[in-house]
């Protein structure tokens, strides 16, 4: 039994940056690749930083050879200078939380690093951080191990490395391998996060090199177009209606920015920033956006004659369907919900946005009328389709309203603590049968599947919303979808809160895995953004020593370490399927959760994985067929 007394003495005060080591997702959001990547984010958001307040126009960022980063800019340089606190300036900044130049407006009108723990938070999580600072005709150096420095100040001062012309901040890390569970930062995500912020900063260049070994490229991301270039290059390879449309403006100190094009495809692609932070969920910022273009395209459309009494207004989506958008704001003071900023929620950022949309879509508009009608074409054909969808939506979903088995496969749980609940989508009968009798009744839901799922990225709605399998997943989740015409996805409305995809440990079950999730990504993506879909990671091997215990082998790498490690004969079993293994080897190796291993998906750049799904997944073969000439060395061909 716990310690019944709650006293002073119950309360933990964690020094310094001991709290940043002791929780460190709740300031970088997870210790997997996505969290690692982002102290990256982190020292590069405070370089641009420097570049918004005027004083920077070149980044360099380097993936060193020694699997460290190195990120330097040419702005004013971190101060150096004695703080009150009675040490350099530069020491308060890197080992306190919410100390930096981003709580004085007088030196940064905007600021992406809000809660001034960006490079703290950095060295914290790092075995080792260096730094040098070109300021005031001298290069000032110091340097930390896991957040503690090493090197003496000499009067409270940094030493000095030597003279320069220079000025800016270069900064040094290695994260630490106690903190993450890799260290190997992603370089796909960081170039494509590179280039975004190149996009949203026309006057910034920012030059990338990777030295890993094997990897050596270098690349110069520079857009002097910005936001245009930005929406011409999601759309490459997309018929547009139009060229895109750019506006801009300011609305009580708050800078919008904006460009969209409409395109022949029929779906929804609009991207947030505020202070060129992408806000994944969107907020304030996109609300203020969506629905005052709404009003406008139906306010015109009505006066052009378009839009009879008859017919209703056009809805949000409507209006939306086959637009590529990227609005980007700056803000002096964002409120943001949480340190990774997914999702702005400063409400006068809604009313900014609403007022400049409105003034200078209506200048646009009025002097560009054919424009204008393609733009309401593109609308009225959406339309037409959502009452059709709905249609069929009603006629299909109607009858099978959510049962606890409403087709005879699912097995349900007892609880309805959805906190508690986790409902296992596994491949075959065979597989689904052993995982009914091996599962927790209490907690776990099974529901089997037959084969593989439709390709919903290559299908339309009609032939989706037809799928049994489909269907029965749509049903047991209990929270709809917001794919199409008429969202009613309602995320509080989950059943489970983990689902835990369950498939072969082969090339079928990985293709299986690839279906579910983009049907998942396309109808609920939802799920995957608030980390409510895992993968399941049952064993490949189970090796049978003569003497002593029995151990299970999840991939090859772990079978190569037990054949080094392990003394004496074996006999060596291979799972070619779930179905092979009986109820008690399924519990113990996949749905315990004392043992079991999960992957958690989680989406880091949600423009590429956009990008990726439908280019994997479309209708389109030679871009496909040149990504996986392109990455042939990299994949892991199931013997």
């Amino acid at each position: 039994m716990a310690n019944a007394q709650y006293n002073a003495d119950s309360i933990t005060v964690l020094e310094g940056l001991e709290a940043v080591r002791k929780r460190p997702g709740m300031y970088i959001g997870s210790v997997g690749t996505k969290g690692l990547n982002h102290l990256i984010y982190e020292i590069v958001d405070n370089a641009v930083d420097e570049h918004l307040a005027g004083f920077c126009n070149e980044i360099w960022v380097t993936l060193e050879a020694d699997g460290s980063c190195t990120v330097k800019d040419a702005g004013r340089g971190i101060p150096v200078e004695m703080h009150k606190k009675g040490i350099s300036a530069e020491r308060v900044v890197l080992s306190t939380l919410h100390a930096g130049g981003k709580f004085d407006n007088n030196a940064y009108k905007t600021s992406g690093g809000l809660h001034g723990v960006g490079s703290s938070v950095v060295n914290a999580l790092s075995s080792r951080l260096s730094i040098k600072v070109y300021k005031n005709g001298q290069i000032y150096y110091d340097a930390y191990e896991r957040g503690i420095p090493t090197v003496e100040l000499v009067d409270g001062l940094l030493p000095v490395l030597g003279r320069t012309k220079e000025t800016g901040t270069e900064i040094n890390f290695l994260p630490d391998s106690e903190i993450f569970e890799r260290i190997r930062f992603k370089a796909e995500w960081l170039k494509s996060r590179l280039h975004e912020t190149a996009y949203l900063n026309p006057n910034l260049k920012i030059n990338y090199r990777n030295k890993r070994t094997g990897e050596e490229e270098t690349v110069v991301y520079h857009e002097p177009e910005g936001l245009i270039a930005y929406v011409k290059e999601l759309n490459s390879g997309k018929s547009a209606v139009h060229q895109p449309i750019y506006f801009k403006g300011t609305v009580d100190r708050i800078e919008v920015e904006a460009a969209f094009q409409f395109v022949d495809t029929f779906e929804e692609n609009i991207f947030g920033f505020c202070n060129n932070i992408f806000t994944q969920e969107g907020g304030t910022h996109l609300a203020g956006f969506k629905t005052r273009f709404t009003q406008m395209i139906n306010s015109y459309a009505k006066e052009l004659g378009i839009l009879k009494e008859k017919d209703g207004k056009f809805t949000g989506p409507d209006t939306r369907n086959g637009m590529t958008a990227v609005v980007a704001i700056k803000h002096p003071d964002p409120i943001f919900e949480g340190q990774t900023k997914t999702k702005l929620a400063s409400a006068d950022a809604t009313k900014a946005v609403f007022t400049v949309t409105g003034d200078e879509l209506s200048r646009y508009f009025d002097r560009n009328l054919e424009v204008l009608k393609a733009v309401i074409s593109c609308a009225e054909k959406s339309a037409k389709i959502r009452k059709a969808e709905e249609k069929a939506k009603t006629n299909m979903l109607s009858k099978s309203k959510f049962s606890f088995d409403s087709n005879g496969k699912l097995a349900n749980c007892e609880s309805r603590d959805a906190t508690k609940c986790e409902i296992f989508i596994v491949e075959g009968d065979s597989a689904g049968g052993s995982a009914k009798t091996a599962r927790n009744r209490q907690y776990q839901a099974i529901l089997p599947i037959r084969g593989k799922i439709l390709n919903v990225e290559k299908a339309s709605m009609d032939k989706v919303l037809a799928n049994g399998e489909i269907k029965t997943m749509i049903n047991a989740f209990g929270c709809g979808f917001s794919e199409g015409y008429g969202n009613d996805f309602d995320i509080s409305k989950l059943r489970y809160h983990k689902i835990i995809l369950m498939t072969d440990a082969d090339v079928d079950g990985s293709h299986i895995d690839t279906l579910l999730l983009t049907f998942l990504y396309r109808f609920m993506p939802e799920l995957i953004y608030n980390g409510h879909v895992y993968i399941a990671m049952p064993p490949l091997y189970k090796a049978i020593p003569k003497k002593g215990e029995e151990q299970y082998l999840y991939d090859d790498k772990e079978l190569e370490r037990y054949r080094k490690t392990h003394k004496g004969e074996f006999t060596l079993q291979r799972y070619k399927g779930l179905g092979e293994m009986d109820a008690q080897q399924l519990w113990e190796t996949t749905l315990d959760p004392e043992r079991r291993v999960l992957k958690q998906v989680e989406i880091e750049d949600a423009r590429m994985a956009s990008e990726i799904t439908e280019m994997l997944m479309g209708s389109d073969v030679a871009p496909r067929r040149q990504f996986i000439y392109d990455h042939a060395e990299e994949a892991e061909i199931d013997a």
